[in-house]
């Protein structure tokens, strides 16, 4: 029997209970990075986020298809291929290469697709095109523009109205907009850049048609059942999104919006234009990715988290120490030839029901802190009975949470010396005992 699953809509602004659109399937689609260069670390935050929904999705029994997708035509990249004098195309592999090894030691789960916006090209022409066709763009001197005022309902994600957005925008003396909320869905342009020669014109598209486009052909469908992204994505890109959906397919292009909070330094969001990041590699490098995993669970993912390094420090302990206890169990289990037990129906349900809360992972942690601690009682008292069924569940919910679990391999001289050492210190010969403890200490088995 499934959990009763709430997740926070940021459309609708409140806790709303959560059913898939079609029988068993999920559809999750998360924006994903602009590949210009390395990543800050703030970045992985909802990938993280949304893996870990993934992960409880698919424990509660849904086929999940999880999706995000690589923005690899920006005037970002064309700026920096232009310096590093390499093609866009080039700069853009490379950065995704560095991005998927990130991804890896994260131990983020394969997703069911990773579309790059250059995939798109003839898709995202015939969208604008349609849009055009339907009075909701129109073509301007240098730029083809969404019209948002055709959108009654626009400014609705982010609780903001359209009087309000225009009392804080100005049209420049030069601009070709009707409306200074209008935003560019395909830029016109002959410059040195990235371009293509189509029907609506030589250019390239505006960032917020691609993931609209891209969404809807991966998935096959207008209306999916989650997106989200980054807390910044919010306004105006999303809000962007749902407007194209909205005039293309006449749907909000998602049931569920889901947003993650910031990640600060020094009480500032961390970000590439503040000059205020710090690359993800070289924290994975410095801290583990299980760390890394670990330090974002210690804040809600709709709530700030601050980066300290004093943090990553105690998310290095605490994991290492959970780890450790699963490592110990298992080895302990494999050592005296005994199966894995039946998952703690009680534990196991409290669990669940704290990540159903909108991925409480407060509540889900003192759960495994609970496991944790009575693995090491019982591994004290060397329990044949009830340790099989704690280390069982302790592996389930750890890796429910992501976390890259340790794997016990024992040879036949590992297995020879601990029965060796137990038959020593069962008939008082602690000499023998002595020699051996340190061999079993390095290998982990003590």
């Amino acid at each position: 029997m499934k959990t009763e699953i709430k997740l926070y809509d940021t459309y609708e602004g409140k806790m709303r209970p959560f059913q898939p659109l079609r029988g068993n399937e999920v559809d999750i689609y998360y924006c994903g990075p602009t590949v210009y260069n390395y990543v800050h670390l703030g970045n992985f935050r909802p990938t993280i986020t949304f893996d870990l929904l993934t992960r409880f999705l698919k424990e509660e029994g849904y086929d999940v298809k999880c999706v995000s997708n690589y923005t690899d035509i920006d005037d970002k990249i064309i700026r920096e291929s232009q310096k590093e004098k390499k093609s866009e195309k080039e700069l853009s592999l490379f950065y995704i290469k560095a991005y998927e090894e990130c991804l890896e030691k994260l131990n983020v789960l394969p997703l069911y697709a990773h579309p790059k916006a250059s995939e798109y090209i003839d898709k995202m022409v015939d969208f604008i095109a349609d849009l055009e066709m339907e009075g909701y763009a129109y073509k301007g001197e240098n730029d083809i523009y969404f019209a948002v005022s055709k959108i009654p309902e626009y400014g609705t994600l982010s609780k903001q109205r359209i009087e309000d957005l225009h009392a804080g925008k100005r049209i420049e003396v030069d601009s070709e907009k009707r409306d200074p909320l209008d935003f560019v869905l395909w830029k016109l342009t002959d410059d040195a850049g990235i371009k293509f020669d189509t029907k609506i014109g030589l250019g390239r598209p505006g960032w917020h048609t691609e993931c609209v486009v891209m969404a809807h052909d991966v998935f096959k469908t207008s209306m999916i059942d989650i997106h989200g992204g980054g807390f910044d994505l919010k306004f105006p890109h999303h809000e962007n999104e749902i407007a194209q959906s909205l005039a293309h397919d006449k749907t909000k292009l998602a049931n569920f919006w889901m947003h993650v909070g910031f990640l600060l330094t020094g009480g500032v969001k961390m970000s590439k234009s503040l000059g205020n990041s710090i690359l993800a590699k070289d924290v994975i490098a410095r801290y583990g990715g299980n760390a890394v995993r670990l330090f974002f669970y210690q804040s809600h993912y709709r709530a700030p988290v601050n980066y300290t390094e004093e943090n990553l420090e105690a998310s290095k302990k605490m994991i290492d120490r959970y780890l450790l206890s699963d490592k110990r169990g298992k080895t302990f289990l494999a050592l005296e030839n005994i199966e894995e037990g039946e998952l703690l129906e009680k534990e196991y349900q409290s669990f669940l029901l704290a990540l159903s809360d909108d991925l409480n992972v407060a509540n889900a942690l003192t759960v495994v802190d609970s496991l944790v601690k009575e693995t090491n009682q019982l591994l004290q008292k060397k329990d044949k009975e009830r340790l099989p069924s704690v280390v069982s569940t302790l592996e389930r919910l750890l890796s429910v949470l992501g976390f890259a679990l340790p794997v016990v391999s024992l040879s036949e001289d590992d297995r020879k010396n601990y029965k060796e050492y137990q038959e020593a210190r069962a008939r008082k010969d602690y000499k023998r005992s002595d020699e051996l403890r340190p061999l079993l200490m390095e290998k982990g088995l003590l």
